[in-house]
Protein backbone atom coordinates (compact mmCIF):
# COMPACT_ATOMS: atom_id res chain seq x y z
CA UNK A 1 0.00 0.00 0.00
CA UNK A 2 1.75 3.29 -1.24
CA UNK A 3 0.90 6.81 -0.21
CA UNK A 4 1.36 9.75 -2.32
CA UNK A 5 2.02 13.44 -1.05
CA UNK A 6 0.45 15.79 -2.73
CA UNK A 7 2.18 19.25 -2.77
CA UNK A 8 0.49 22.75 -2.70
CA UNK A 9 1.34 25.73 -4.78
CA UNK A 10 2.29 28.57 -2.42
CA UNK A 11 -0.28 30.95 -2.43
CA UNK A 12 -0.18 34.80 -3.66
CA UNK A 13 0.59 35.65 -0.49
CA UNK A 14 3.42 33.02 0.73
CA UNK A 15 4.96 33.62 -2.81
CA UNK A 16 4.71 37.69 -1.83
CA UNK A 17 6.52 36.81 1.65
CA UNK A 18 9.52 34.67 -0.13
CA UNK A 19 10.10 37.04 -2.71
CA UNK A 20 10.30 40.03 -0.55
CA UNK A 21 13.65 39.13 1.17
CA UNK A 22 15.49 37.67 -2.28
CA UNK A 23 14.64 41.04 -3.87
CA UNK A 24 15.82 43.27 -0.53
CA UNK A 25 18.81 41.29 -0.93
CA UNK A 26 19.47 41.73 -4.34
CA UNK A 27 19.39 45.43 -4.21
CA UNK A 28 21.37 45.56 -1.35
CA UNK A 29 24.04 43.30 -3.58
CA UNK A 30 23.01 45.68 -6.48
CA UNK A 31 23.98 49.09 -4.36
CA UNK A 32 26.97 47.15 -3.15
CA UNK A 33 28.33 46.20 -6.47
CA UNK A 34 27.66 49.75 -7.84
CA UNK A 35 28.99 51.64 -4.87
CA UNK A 36 32.59 49.63 -4.92
CA UNK A 37 32.59 50.48 -8.94
CA UNK A 38 31.80 54.29 -8.25
CA UNK A 39 34.52 54.13 -5.97
CA UNK A 40 37.41 52.31 -8.37
CA UNK A 41 36.24 54.36 -11.22
CA UNK A 42 37.04 57.35 -9.14
CA UNK A 43 40.00 56.10 -8.47
CA UNK A 44 41.09 55.25 -11.76
CA UNK A 45 40.18 58.57 -13.19
CA UNK A 46 41.47 61.21 -10.36
CA UNK A 47 45.20 61.28 -11.41
CA UNK A 48 43.92 61.83 -15.05
CA UNK A 49 41.80 64.77 -13.63
CA UNK A 50 44.25 66.05 -11.63
CA UNK A 51 47.08 65.28 -14.48
CA UNK A 52 44.56 67.66 -16.73
CA UNK A 53 43.86 70.61 -14.06
CA UNK A 54 47.82 70.89 -13.46
CA UNK A 55 48.45 70.95 -16.95
CA UNK A 56 46.31 74.42 -17.09
CA UNK A 57 48.25 76.29 -14.49
CA UNK A 58 50.32 79.03 -16.13
CA UNK A 59 53.51 78.65 -13.56
CA UNK A 60 56.13 75.80 -13.36
CA UNK A 61 55.11 75.94 -9.17
CA UNK A 62 51.78 75.70 -9.30
CA UNK A 63 51.41 72.47 -8.26
CA UNK A 64 52.46 72.94 -4.90
CA UNK A 65 49.26 75.63 -4.88
CA UNK A 66 46.98 74.06 -6.98
CA UNK A 67 44.26 75.73 -5.56
CA UNK A 68 45.51 78.78 -7.04
CA UNK A 69 44.83 77.82 -10.63
CA UNK A 70 41.24 78.40 -10.76
CA UNK A 71 41.44 81.98 -11.19
CA UNK A 72 44.26 82.05 -13.55
CA UNK A 73 43.27 78.54 -15.98
CA UNK A 74 44.95 78.82 -19.72
CA UNK A 75 46.31 76.78 -22.51
CA UNK A 76 49.46 78.36 -23.26
CA UNK A 77 51.09 75.54 -21.85
CA UNK A 78 49.84 73.31 -24.79
CA UNK A 79 50.61 76.00 -27.34
CA UNK A 80 54.60 76.28 -26.02
CA UNK A 81 55.02 72.38 -26.33
CA UNK A 82 52.94 72.06 -29.74
CA UNK A 83 55.11 75.35 -30.77
CA UNK A 84 58.53 75.74 -29.00
CA UNK A 85 59.37 72.14 -28.27
CA UNK A 86 60.58 69.15 -30.81
CA UNK A 87 57.08 67.41 -29.69
CA UNK A 88 55.99 66.87 -33.05
CA UNK A 89 59.77 65.17 -33.88
CA UNK A 90 59.00 63.05 -30.90
CA UNK A 91 55.39 62.09 -32.41
CA UNK A 92 57.27 60.99 -35.03
CA UNK A 93 59.74 58.98 -33.45
CA UNK A 94 57.22 57.35 -31.66
CA UNK A 95 54.94 56.38 -34.22
CA UNK A 96 57.54 54.77 -36.07
CA UNK A 97 58.87 52.94 -33.29
CA UNK A 98 55.53 52.03 -31.48
CA UNK A 99 53.46 51.44 -35.40
CA UNK A 100 56.98 49.60 -36.38
CA UNK A 101 57.46 47.48 -32.95
CA UNK A 102 53.82 46.66 -33.02
CA UNK A 103 53.38 45.06 -36.77
CA UNK A 104 56.81 43.16 -36.59
CA UNK A 105 56.07 41.51 -33.23
CA UNK A 106 52.57 40.33 -33.76
CA UNK A 107 53.75 38.64 -37.28
CA UNK A 108 56.32 37.13 -35.69
CA UNK A 109 54.05 36.14 -32.41
CA UNK A 110 51.26 34.86 -34.51
CA UNK A 111 53.32 32.92 -36.66
CA UNK A 112 55.19 31.53 -33.88
CA UNK A 113 52.26 30.47 -32.29
CA UNK A 114 50.21 28.79 -34.36
CA UNK A 115 53.84 26.70 -35.86
CA UNK A 116 53.71 25.60 -32.18
CA UNK A 117 50.48 24.88 -31.40
CA UNK A 118 49.50 23.28 -34.71
CA UNK A 119 52.93 21.28 -35.90
CA UNK A 120 54.55 18.95 -33.90
CA UNK A 121 58.50 19.46 -34.26
CA UNK A 122 61.29 17.94 -32.18
CA UNK A 123 61.47 20.36 -29.39
CA UNK A 124 58.56 22.46 -29.52
CA UNK A 125 57.74 22.69 -26.32
CA UNK A 126 60.83 23.53 -25.17
CA UNK A 127 61.38 26.06 -27.37
CA UNK A 128 58.23 27.68 -25.83
CA UNK A 129 60.53 27.88 -22.32
CA UNK A 130 63.18 28.82 -24.00
CA UNK A 131 60.67 32.02 -24.99
CA UNK A 132 60.31 32.31 -21.54
CA UNK A 133 63.52 32.36 -19.75
CA UNK A 134 64.34 35.44 -22.23
CA UNK A 135 61.83 37.50 -20.03
CA UNK A 136 64.03 36.29 -16.87
CA UNK A 137 66.89 39.02 -17.74
CA UNK A 138 66.77 42.90 -16.20
CA UNK A 139 66.83 45.43 -18.92
CA UNK A 140 69.92 46.14 -16.68
CA UNK A 141 72.03 43.44 -17.79
CA UNK A 142 71.01 43.28 -21.30
CA UNK A 143 71.96 46.89 -22.06
CA UNK A 144 75.22 46.16 -22.41
CA UNK A 145 75.28 43.21 -24.83
CA UNK A 146 72.84 45.18 -26.87
CA UNK A 147 74.31 48.08 -27.37
CA UNK A 148 77.55 46.04 -28.72
CA UNK A 149 75.14 44.24 -31.06
CA UNK A 150 73.65 47.14 -32.23
CA UNK A 151 76.76 49.04 -32.61
CA UNK A 152 78.32 46.58 -34.75
CA UNK A 153 75.56 46.00 -36.93
CA UNK A 154 75.66 49.94 -37.20
CA UNK A 155 72.15 50.37 -36.05
CA UNK A 156 72.98 53.06 -32.85
CA UNK A 157 70.52 55.91 -32.50
CA UNK A 158 68.60 54.14 -35.36
CA UNK A 159 64.59 53.70 -35.78
CA UNK A 160 65.57 49.56 -37.06
CA UNK A 161 67.81 48.84 -33.95
CA UNK A 162 65.19 49.64 -31.12
CA UNK A 163 62.49 48.47 -32.88
CA UNK A 164 64.49 45.12 -33.06
CA UNK A 165 64.59 45.46 -29.30
CA UNK A 166 61.49 45.88 -27.96
CA UNK A 167 60.55 42.78 -30.28
CA UNK A 168 62.78 41.09 -27.94
CA UNK A 169 60.40 42.17 -25.23
CA UNK A 170 57.15 41.96 -26.87
CA UNK A 171 57.74 38.81 -29.32
CA UNK A 172 58.07 36.03 -26.14
CA UNK A 173 55.05 37.16 -24.34
CA UNK A 174 52.88 37.71 -27.53
CA UNK A 175 53.82 34.48 -28.90
CA UNK A 176 52.73 32.68 -25.99
CA UNK A 177 49.18 34.76 -25.87
CA UNK A 178 48.87 33.71 -29.07
CA UNK A 179 49.64 29.74 -28.96
CA UNK A 180 46.99 29.97 -26.20
CA UNK A 181 44.60 31.12 -28.38
CA UNK A 182 45.20 29.58 -31.54
CA UNK A 183 45.06 26.11 -29.16
CA UNK A 184 40.82 27.26 -29.02
CA UNK A 185 40.51 27.18 -32.43
CA UNK A 186 39.59 24.00 -33.81
CA UNK A 187 41.91 21.67 -35.61
CA UNK A 188 39.52 20.73 -38.08
CA UNK A 189 39.45 24.28 -39.60
CA UNK A 190 42.76 23.55 -40.51
CA UNK A 191 42.23 20.28 -42.62
CA UNK A 192 38.76 21.62 -44.36
CA UNK A 193 41.51 24.05 -45.54
CA UNK A 194 43.83 21.77 -46.76
CA UNK A 195 40.81 19.80 -48.31
CA UNK A 196 39.84 22.51 -50.06
CA UNK A 197 43.56 22.86 -51.95
CA UNK A 198 44.80 25.52 -49.52
CA UNK A 199 48.73 25.65 -48.86
CA UNK A 200 49.38 25.93 -44.98
CA UNK A 201 50.09 29.59 -45.21
CA UNK A 202 46.72 30.09 -47.35
CA UNK A 203 45.13 27.97 -44.11
CA UNK A 204 47.31 30.10 -41.68
CA UNK A 205 46.38 33.83 -43.29
CA UNK A 206 42.69 32.89 -44.98
CA UNK A 207 41.08 30.92 -42.25
CA UNK A 208 42.87 31.07 -38.55
CA UNK A 209 44.13 34.63 -38.58
CA UNK A 210 40.17 36.02 -39.24
CA UNK A 211 39.38 34.23 -36.46
CA UNK A 212 41.82 34.85 -34.43
CA UNK A 213 41.49 38.93 -34.13
CA UNK A 214 41.06 38.98 -30.78
CA UNK A 215 43.73 37.65 -29.79
CA UNK A 216 45.85 39.62 -32.45
CA UNK A 217 44.25 42.54 -30.68
CA UNK A 218 45.54 41.88 -27.23
CA UNK A 219 48.94 41.52 -28.97
CA UNK A 220 48.76 44.66 -30.56
CA UNK A 221 47.80 46.35 -27.93
CA UNK A 222 50.62 44.79 -25.29
CA UNK A 223 53.28 45.73 -28.12
CA UNK A 224 52.32 49.17 -28.36
CA UNK A 225 52.17 49.86 -24.56
CA UNK A 226 55.54 48.49 -24.40
CA UNK A 227 56.98 50.52 -26.97
CA UNK A 228 55.01 53.70 -26.36
CA UNK A 229 56.02 53.91 -22.49
CA UNK A 230 59.51 52.38 -22.50
CA UNK A 231 62.37 54.14 -21.43
CA UNK A 232 66.04 52.47 -20.60
CA UNK A 233 66.40 51.46 -23.85
CA UNK A 234 64.99 54.49 -26.05
CA UNK A 235 67.30 56.79 -23.79
CA UNK A 236 70.30 54.65 -24.32
CA UNK A 237 69.80 53.79 -28.13
CA UNK A 238 68.59 57.18 -29.32
CA UNK A 239 71.26 59.74 -29.47
CA UNK A 240 69.48 62.93 -31.13
CA UNK A 241 67.17 64.52 -29.26
CA UNK A 242 65.07 64.94 -32.53
CA UNK A 243 64.60 60.87 -32.45
CA UNK A 244 63.34 60.67 -28.96
CA UNK A 245 60.29 58.81 -27.97
CA UNK A 246 57.77 60.60 -25.66
CA UNK A 247 59.00 58.43 -23.12
CA UNK A 248 62.19 60.45 -23.20
CA UNK A 249 61.34 63.76 -24.27
CA UNK A 250 59.44 64.00 -20.93
CA UNK A 251 62.62 63.82 -18.90
CA UNK A 252 63.82 66.76 -20.84
CA UNK A 253 61.69 69.27 -18.71
CA UNK A 254 63.46 67.89 -15.42
CA UNK A 255 67.15 69.08 -14.90
CA UNK A 256 69.37 69.15 -12.03
CA UNK A 257 68.62 72.89 -11.54
CA UNK A 258 64.70 73.13 -12.71
CA UNK A 259 61.48 71.53 -13.21
CA UNK A 260 58.87 72.75 -15.62
CA UNK A 261 56.31 70.51 -14.33
CA UNK A 262 53.64 72.68 -16.26
CA UNK A 263 54.65 71.70 -19.29
CA UNK A 264 55.53 68.08 -18.37
CA UNK A 265 51.69 68.09 -17.44
CA UNK A 266 50.61 69.36 -21.06
CA UNK A 267 52.94 66.87 -22.64
CA UNK A 268 51.91 64.14 -20.77
CA UNK A 269 48.22 64.90 -21.64
CA UNK A 270 48.70 64.90 -25.23
CA UNK A 271 50.56 61.93 -25.22
CA UNK A 272 47.83 60.27 -24.23
CA UNK A 273 46.11 60.84 -27.01
CA UNK A 274 47.92 58.05 -29.04
CA UNK A 275 47.37 55.41 -26.85
CA UNK A 276 43.70 56.17 -26.38
CA UNK A 277 43.31 56.34 -29.78
CA UNK A 278 44.75 53.32 -30.28
CA UNK A 279 42.34 51.19 -27.72
CA UNK A 280 39.52 52.41 -28.59
CA UNK A 281 40.27 51.00 -32.79
CA UNK A 282 40.88 47.64 -30.47
CA UNK A 283 38.89 47.46 -27.66
CA UNK A 284 35.74 45.30 -29.62
CA UNK A 285 38.46 42.81 -29.46
CA UNK A 286 40.80 43.09 -26.40
CA UNK A 287 38.43 41.40 -23.08
CA UNK A 288 37.63 39.02 -25.66
CA UNK A 289 41.49 38.17 -26.53
CA UNK A 290 42.36 38.07 -22.73
CA UNK A 291 39.88 35.40 -21.72
CA UNK A 292 39.99 33.40 -24.71
CA UNK A 293 43.58 32.38 -24.70
CA UNK A 294 43.56 31.01 -21.19
CA UNK A 295 40.53 28.76 -21.61
CA UNK A 296 43.08 25.82 -23.19
CA UNK A 297 47.03 25.34 -22.16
Amino acid sequence: MSTTTVETPLTKQESATTAGPRKVRRRGTSLVSHGILSVASLIALFPVAWLLFLSLGPDKDDYLHPGGIWGKMTLDNYTYVLQETKFLDWLTSTLIVTLGTTLIGVVIAATTGYAVSRMRFPGYKKFMWVLLVTQMFPVAVLMVPMYQILSELQLIDSYLGLILVYCTTTVPYCAWLMKGYFDTIPFEIDEAGRVDGLTPFGTFGRLILPLAKPGLAVAAFYSFLTAFGEVAFASTFMLSDTKYTFAVGLQTFISEHDAQRNLMAATAVLVAIPVSAFFYFVQKNLVTGLTAGGTKG
